[in-house]
């Protein structure tokens, strides 16, 4: 294999980044305002051998991309299943889950992620009428109350079912390859598609993920899938890419995918971060139970919000609203953005 990557570095921001985009010295990172990149790390990739360096901005080395917003958005996790690895069974009952994203709207979200088939690492499949009994009350109730719901599915039946009830983004931690009927009743969408990376499903993936490099890997995988995506008439301005933290990905590649999470604006379409209350933030503060991992899932999203995250999934609306609007603030003090 042979292959060239160029992944941002340098990073600026605020008043910095419009003056490095003013000089010409510097591009809109992933299209957010006050936010450049000043250098391109190039990888190279002959095979088994991986050549790394660094040079300076160059127009058309990475995709432009237009982001509608001033800011990244925050996505509010609804788990409306009885066994998720951090709340599970909390919102069983679509009374407690619409009430859940109700919070968690009143915090900040942006969006609420309804999902009704726990994926944490050896879960089990759950089946579709069942899925459908669990979601659909809830994403009802929540578009009702003029609420911005994506559904975390899978299925193609719960997908269209979800869009029908008023969901107005699906989240597929598959990128549509469950079933061929996912990527045709996506295509028959409008709405914006969340691809994200995983290897293995979820009750395999983390037996023993392997990886040549994950960062390439991963990339090259979201690639293809864009372009199988686009194939299937599914425009790209509707694709957004999660690079898949845990799932399918040993501690050392959660790491590694987040340092290098700038290669993926490569890919020309929004990203998605979503690594709230995982198992690598318990590794790293020490912290067994998943839900009290909230400082250490806070720290990663500021850290991916900083390096261009256009979305961050979250179970801790609050807290990462609140630690955005300061580091955003001291990123970018006049808030003129560019």
């Amino acid at each position: 294999m042979r292959k060239t990557y160029h992944r941002p570095a340098g990073i600026v921001h605020g008043p910095d980044a419009g003056q490095v985009i003013k000089e010409g010295r510097g591009a809109l990172l992933g299209g957010l305002p006050a936010m450049a990149y000043t250098l391109v790390e190039v990888v190279k990739r002959e095979g088994a051998a991986i050549t790394r360096r660094f040079e300076p901005f160059r127009d058309g080395l990475v995709p432009a991309i237009r982001w509608p917003d001033d800011r990244p958005l925050v996505m509010g996790i609804v788990n409306v299943t009885p066994d998720s690895f951090s709340d599970g069974g909390r919102n069983a009952e679509a009374a407690r889950g619409i009430a859940n994203g109700l919070q968690l709207a009143k915090e900040g979200a942006d969006i609420l992620d309804v999902g009704g088939e726990s994926t944490r690492p050896g879960s089990d499949g759950v089946a579709e009428d069942e899925e459908l009994r669990r979601v659909i009350p809830v994403i009802a109730g929540l578009a009702q109350a003029g609420l911005r719901v994506s559904v975390d599915t899978r299925k193609a039946r719960v997908m269209r079912e979800a869009l029908k009830a008023g969901a107005q983004i699906v989240n597929d931690v598959a990128a549509l390859t469950y079933e061929p009927a996912a990527m045709e009743a996506m295509a028959e969408a409008e709405c914006p598609v969340i691809l994200m990376h995983a290897q293995g499903d979820p009750k395999t993936m983390q037996l023993s993920p392997s990886y040549e490099d994950v960062a390439l890997d991963v990339f090259d995988w979201l690639e293809a899938r864009i372009a199988a995506c686009e194939a299937a008439g599914i425009a790209r301005h509707r694709i957004i890419a999660d690079p898949g933290i845990g799932f399918g990905k040993s501690f050392r590649h959660n790491l590694d995918v987040l340092n290098r999470f700038t290669l993926y604006h490569g890919l020309g379409v929004p990203l998605l971060m979503g690594l709230s209350r995982k198992g690598f933030i318990g590794a790293l503060t020490g912290e067994k139970v998943a839900g009290n991992r909230v400082h250490g899932s806070v720290g990663g999203a500021v850290w991916s919000a900083l390096n261009g995250a256009h979305i961050l999934r979250v179970h801790d609306v609050k807290g990462t609203v609140e630690a955005l609007a300061v580091a955003l603030a001291a990123a970018n003090p006049d808030g003129s953005g560019l």
